[in-house]
């Protein structure tokens, strides 16, 4: 279905606007995509579920670091949730036209549980820095109440500045086009089609991509350097493969979820991208992380594989006992 333009205009003094999601412009085979992502999604919602459940039902998980891995678990759950529902909705059963106030929530817990993401990881690199730079002091440290109360101080602030984020594209008028270019309510796209000033949201924009995604970048690195400076003083190599093994699945979720999101922005400032590319790049960068994050963690982690066969162990022996 492709918009009409009568209806795809708005005047200013007519009221909100009626957006359209044009999404996948003449894209081969899209169909087969969203159906690849329905599957991702319930793959994604089991995954995260189980890990929860181990970190839930095992008491030797109930540290600081399955705090934060429970709470990554949790964002890739919601993260999926804001955005493949809606994307199978919009694109599958045809309902591309989405009303203003619609297209505002969608617009903030997308970029809330995307942005949850990448702050996530820099909790568990702060994690791994004080159990490898201060592994006498980590119990005192880092304990779940810290990592608790860390976790609320972020939520609370992501939702204040993103909902200054949405107030500001709720008071722009709409007088030309509102075609959004992109898979859902994109901040970028749907402010761009503003006919007044938006200078504003433009500079707010760069604010909160320096701080919610250069800035966990740039923790983490310096995190690593910390840690490696820390391993280098090690005297004995199997201490330093102990220590580093305990990184190996935290490197991974990192290269995972920043990598794809440079690589499009670094694509998109040296030449011209595709829409189809970056919507595809994008939206991939939003669903496959959620989905892989949990598997990670469960092959590469040793405690919450050991918690696993614990499990199943005490399962076994209950059926045998009943």
């Amino acid at each position: 279905m492709s918009p009409n333009s009568t209806t795809m205009s708005v005047n200013v003094t007519s009221g909100r606007p009626l957006f359209y999601i044009n999404g996948f412009s003449n894209m081969l085979y899209a169909n087969y995509y969203f159906i690849f992502l329905s599957v991702v999604y319930v793959l994604t919602i089991l995954a995260n579920a189980f890990i929860m459940l181990i970190i839930c039902v095992e008491q030797s998980l109930h540290n600081p670091k399955y705090v934060a891995v429970f709470h990554l678990a949790v964002v890739d759950t919601c993260c999926s949730t804001a955005v493949i529902p809606n994307l199978i909705q919009t694109f599958i059963f045809n309902s591309q036209f989405i009303v203003f106030e619609a297209c505002i929530a969608n617009m903030f817990f997308v970029h809330f549980f995307n942005v949850l993401q990448s702050l996530s990881l820099v909790l568990l690199a702060y994690d791994r820095v004080i159990a490898i730079c201060f592994p006498l002091r980590y119990h005192t440290i880092n304990t779940n109440t810290t990592m608790i109360i860390i976790i609320v101080v972020i939520w609370v602030i992501l939702s204040v500045l993103l909902l200054v984020l949405v107030l500001l594209v709720s008071r722009l008028s709409f007088c030309k086009s509102t075609v959004i270019d992109s898979y859902f309510c994109d901040h970028g796209p749907v402010y761009k089609l503003a006919c007044n000033d938006t200078s504003t949201n433009y500079i707010f924009a760069v604010v909160l991509i320096a701080l919610f995604l250069i800035l966990p970048m740039l923790i983490i690195i310096l995190s690593y350097a910390c840690i490696l400076f820390e391993l280098y003083k090690m005297t004995s190599r199997e201490d330093k493969r102990k220590a580093f093994k305990t990184c190996t699945s935290h490197l991974i979720l990192v290269a995972i979820l920043f990598i794809p999101i440079l690589v499009t922005y670094t694509t998109a400032m040296g030449s011209t991208i595709h829409p189809n590319a970056r919507i595809l790049n994008n939206s991939l960068s939003a669903t496959i992380p959620p989905l892989l994050n949990p598997i990670i963690y469960t092959l590469k982690t040793e405690e919450i594989m050991e918690s696993i066969k614990k499990l199943f162990k005490r399962n076994k022996i209950f059926q045998v006992k009943s």
